[in-house]
């Protein structure tokens, strides 16, 4: 079974969520053409960690909104440990 977000998300919170990828994903192919038209490594670099530290972003804001939300409403209804567990998995994820 799917699980979806306590508290639905708004549709201003998708479309910065969504503007943020597409920025991403922007900066990606940009890459791309930057290996295509063999430039130099240090700037490919400096790019892929540019792409990295934007999509922790997206990580951190989406995970901010489940503990604000989700993990939130799961200690308050008495399933907050399992909310907990699954939120430290998560976390150690994204700190990779």
């Amino acid at each position: 079974m799917e699980k979806k977000p306590v508290t639905p998300r708004t549709n201003e919170e998708k479309q910065a969520v969504v503007n943020r990828l597409k920025r991403i994903e922007g900066q990606v192919r940009g890459i791309q053409k930057m290996v295509e038209e063999d430039r130099y490594c240090v700037d490919v670099l400096v790019q892929i960690s540019a792409i990295n530290a934007a999509l922790k972003k997206v990580g951190f804001t989406m995970m901010e909104r489940h503990t604000k939300h989700c993990v939130s409403d799961a200690v308050q209804s008495g399933n907050g440990n399992e909310a907990i567990d699954e939120l430290m998995e998560v976390m150690k994820q994204l700190s990779k």
